[in-house]
C-alpha cells in the first residue's frame, strides 16, 4: 500500500495569540513543524503547540528559520555555512527542551522559508544544516525538498530523510519551487492542487510551470496552515488520499 505523511508548519505566532487553525489542523496531519523563535514563535507558543501535538498524537518537528521576524524568514540572507549550523543547532535545541518537558520525543527537523530554499541548492548550507541535525541527534529525520541538496547531504551523513512535496506550490523545470515573488508561485485552485497531489503521490511525478514532467520522490506532503481555507483543504486532501487507498502516516527510520 502506498503511504504519505501530511506535514504542516505550525506555532508561527507570538504570545497568547496562537494560530487559530493549528489545533484543528492537527486532526488531519501526521507531523507538525513547529517554529523555534527566529522567523516566528516564542517560548509560550512553542510550549502550547508542542502540547497540542502530544495530545493529538502528531509527530513533532523543529522548524528552524532565518533570524528575520519582519520578513517571516522568507527573505534571503547572506550567511556562512557555520552560521547555518549554529542557527539550526540553536533552534532545534530550543524546541527539544519543550518536547522533553512534555515527556515526548523530537521526530524530525525541517528548515523554513528562505533557509529551506537556499539549502535546497547550496551544497555548503545543506551540509551545514544536515551536520547540525546529525550532531544534535542522529536518530532525527531530516525533511527536505525532493531531489535537493538537503536530501543528498543528509543521506551522506547517514540521516534518515523524508523527501517533501507541496500541494499548493508550482515547480520549476529543475524541480525547485517557483519563487514566491513570481505571480504563478502559488496554486489557488483547489482541484488543481488535489490533482497535483495525487500525481505526486501515486505517480512520483509533477508537471512544472513550463509543462515539463519531473520525477520526484514524495514521502511527505506539506500543507500550509495559514490560508483562508486551510482547514477545509487539509480535510479534503486527507479524505481524498484515503479514498485512493493511500495510507497517511508519519515517516520512520
Amino acid at each position: 500500500m502506498q503511504s504519505i505523511d501530511l506535514n504542516c508548519d505550525m506555532g508561527e505566532a507570538f504570545g497568547n495569540y496562537p494560530m487559530p487553525n493549528d489545533e484543528i489542523l492537527m486532526d488531519y496531519i501526521t507531523s507538525a513543524n513547529i517554529a523555534c523563535g527566529f522567523h516566528a514563535g516564542d517560548p509560550e507558543v512553542m510550549q502550547h503547540t508542542v502540547g497540542m501535538a502530544v495530545k493529538k498524537g502528531v509527530a513533532i518537528g523543529a522548524h528552524p528559520g532565518l533570524p528575520d521576524l519582519q520578513g517571516f524568514g522568507r527573505r534571503e540572507m547572506k550567511i556562512s555555512a557555520n552560521e547555518a549550523y549554529q542557527m539550526t543547532l540553536y533552534q532545534v535545541g530550543a524546541l527539544s527542551g519543550f518536547v522533553k518537558a512534555a515527556y515526548s520525543k523530537l521526530h524530525h527537523v525541517k528548515a523554513h522559508g528562505a533557509l529551506y530554499n537556499m539549502a535546497a541548492k547550496d551544497v555548503n548550507l545543506a551540509k551545514a544544516i544536515a551536520e547540525a541535525v546529525h550532531d544534535f541527534d542522529s536518530s532525527l529525520i531530516l525533511y527536505g525538498l525532493a531531489n535537493s541538496e538537503m536530501i543528498t547531504w543528509a543521506k551522506k551523513l547517514g540521516l534518515a530523510t523524508a523527501s517533501e512535496v507541496f500541494a499548493d506550490r508550482t515547480y520549476q523545470d529543475d524541480g525547485s519551487l517557483t519563487p514566491r515573488t513570481q505571480s504563478n508561485a502559488l496554486i489557488t485552485d483547489e482541484q488543481q492542487s488535489i490533482s497535483q497531489v495525487l500525481m505526486m503521490v501515486k505517480q512520483q511525478q509533477v508537471i512544472s510551470a513550463n509543462n515539463k514532467t519531473i520525477g520526484l520522490k514524495a514521502e511527505t506532503l506539506c500543507l500550509h496552515g495559514d490560508g483562508a481555507h486551510a482547514v477545509e483543504f487539509a480535510k479534503k486532501i486527507n479524505e481524498k488520499l484515503k479514498a485512493e487507498g493511500i495510507s497517511i502516516i508519519a515517516p520512520s527510520r
